[in-house]
């Protein structure tokens, strides 16, 4: 992991606030959803992105039945229905 040299205190909400510069860096706007992994004693986190629930892929994704599923995999299922 790389420091980025900030430091901010937790309030008493148990907020902490993402610095603006760290925020444009990797495209974190106000309301997005982000993700928290905890990896041995460090807390992560990751913007959230959808992923295709049987590739994993995050590119052109569809919804089917309210889960996310990319185009190849959609046309496999496809494909797979016509047999």
């Amino acid at each position: 992991m790389k420091s980025t040299g900030v430091i901010r205190r937790v309030d008493e909400l148990g907020r902490v606030v993402i610095p603006i510069e760290l925020r444009t860096q990797f495209g974190i706007s106000e309301k997005d959803p982000m993700e928290i992994y905890v990896e041995g004693s460090s807390i992560i986190l990751k913007k959230y992105e959808p992923n295709c629930i049987f590739c994993g892929s995050s590119k052109k994704l569809t919804e089917f039945e309210g889960k996310p599923v990319c185009k190849k995999c959609a046309t496999n299922i496809f494909k797979i229905s016509e047999e």
